[in-house]
């Protein structure tokens, strides 16, 4: 298949070199395109105001890969491989693979979602990829299923065009339980800011937050509740799937809003 990699972690990352370089392995034709330094929870943000560089990169993967490093966020290095540095569009949008998890409610400030969703956005299948661990280096046994995955996609296509948000647990292969389809939960943090005085005197403050809980989402969302959500898979060490999709439509705000008047006269 022809793949398109990205990632938020930049170019240097262990675990994009670790993914590209496993499906260039295997035979796949893979395209690398990603920040030239760590974009980590920059969202969906695009460039408008400035230039976008891109540059290419030798000697870091695989000889076969096309590798570029761009100075732009996640979603601007998908969009720019998509429109101007690919000659053709790919079967697959894959990111990653993350240094740290993207569950629940994570979702929303990850780059690395963020990227695989520009490539849903323009009707490329995506899948994002993490790692659910800051510290843990082994990214084989994640890159290993992501060839299983590709290879299973390469026979069974998707069904619709979505995202698919893959969690992997910072285990070994043979310790991971097994693979499970989620919902996606809601993780709450402690958001602190650490408040600091740098040399000259002047106050800056420093984001810093832990997680606090991990809950069900509410109520209303028509998911089916006979499914797990993501964080509680994770802790039994099964390989978790969400699929997404970029409309954030609430249906059952809809109806409930549906008795809503406005008098213009």
């Amino acid at each position: 298949m022809k793949l398109l990699i990205s990632n938020d972690d930049g170019i240097s990352a262990l675990g994009i070199r670790t993914l590209a370089n496993t499906l260039a392995e295997a035979g796949h034709q893979v395209s690398v395109v990603c920040p030239d330094r760590e974009r980590s929870a920059t969202g969906h943000g695009l460039t408008l105001h400035q230039p976008i560089r891109a540059e290419m990169v030798e000697a870091l993967f695989h000889p076969a890969i096309n590798a570029w490093a761009c100075d732009g966020t996640p979603s601007d290095c998908v969009k720019l491989a998509l429109w101007a540095l690919l000659d053709s569009p790919p079967d697959l949008v894959l990111s990653g693979i993350n240094q740290g998890a993207n569950l629940g409610t994570e979702i929303l400030y990850s780059g690395t979602v963020s990227a695989a969703m520009e490539g849903m956005i323009e009707g490329v299948p995506s899948i994002a990829l993490s790692l659910t661990s800051h510290t843990h280096k082994d990214f084989q046994p994640a890159a290993k299923f992501a060839k299983l995955l590709v290879d299973h996609l390469a026979v069974e296509p998707l069904p619709d065009l979505m995202l698919l948000n893959v969690n992997i647990p910072p285990i070994s292969w043979e310790e991971i339980a097994g693979v499970t389809l989620t919902r996606q939960g809601v993780r709450r943090y402690v958001d602190v800011f650490d408040k600091r005085v740098d040399p000259r005197g002047k106050t800056y403050y420093w984001l810093t937050g832990e997680v606090l809980e991990d809950v069900e989402p509410p109520p209303g969302l028509n998911l089916p509740p006979h499914i797990p959500i993501d964080v509680e898979v994770i802790r039994k060490n099964f390989i978790s799937i969400t699929p997404l999709q970029y409309n954030l439509t609430y249906a059952n705000g809809l109806h409930k809003l549906s008795t809503w008047k406005f008098n213009f006269t």
